[in-house]
């Protein structure tokens, strides 16, 4: 008798037309989800994110150690200079941007130094107008082997956060030997949406 009430209810309610049909309801869940319940919600599409290419500072590409009584080149032990840039980017559902930063750092061994660990400071910063929005700095500890004369490292900087006011334009930095802000200020460009892996050194990230 119970199931056959329940029945005559729906029924009831489906050729009345009444107010069963609001969100929520669970005749209407039913007819519109296979179920009594709604379910979960689907992340909405996301604005493919502008994602500059990594830049190199003035003076940020390479960094020299000195070493002995010598002056000049010959006292130079090594120098650290920047290898190979990527950068990706992600939309947040808030309207912010979360950036991964690679950077490869490449050590040279000059004519006053030897094998041995080398440790390069490397900043990798975000900025707008001309003002830094973060800045992180990373030491890699880089070795150089008996018989060698460079030796590589590398070190990935995730989950740098750009804000929403600021996701239309920005840039990202990456230098050895500490945070060095930009000579003069760069021109505006348009905004990118590419986040494959740079190919090339310092020189080769515009």
């Amino acid at each position: 008798m119970i199931g056959r009430l329940s029945v005559v209810a729906l029924a009831l309610a489906l050729s009345s037309g009444q107010a069963w049909a609001e969100e929520g309801n669970i005749f209407s869940n039913l007819l519109k989800y296979g179920g009594t319940t709604v379910p979960p919600s689907q992340p909405k599409d996301l604005e493919p994110p502008y994602c500059p290419t990594v830049d190199v500072p003035e003076g940020g590409a390479a960094m020299a150690t000195h070493g002995g009584r010598g002056e000049g080149a010959s006292a130079i032990r090594s120098q650290a200079t920047l290898g190979q840039l990527a950068r990706e980017c992600q939309r947040l559902e808030d309207g912010s941007i979360r950036v991964k930063v690679g950077v490869e750092v490449k050590v040279l061994l000059g004519p006053g130094g030897s094998p041995g660990r080398f440790d390069v400071p490397v900043t990798v910063s975000i900025r707008r107008d001309e003002k830094t929005v973060l800045s992180r700095t990373a030491r890699l500890s880089v070795t150089v082997g008996p018989g060698e004369a460079q030796g590589f490292a590398s070190t990935v900087e995730d989950n740098l956060i750009v804000p929403a006011a600021m996701t239309a334009d920005y840039e990202i930095f990456a230098a050895v030997g500490g945070a060095k802000a930009p000579a003069k200020p760069k021109a505006r460009r348009k905004p990118a949406v590419a986040t494959v892996p740079e190919t090339g050194g310092a020189g080769a990230t515009q």
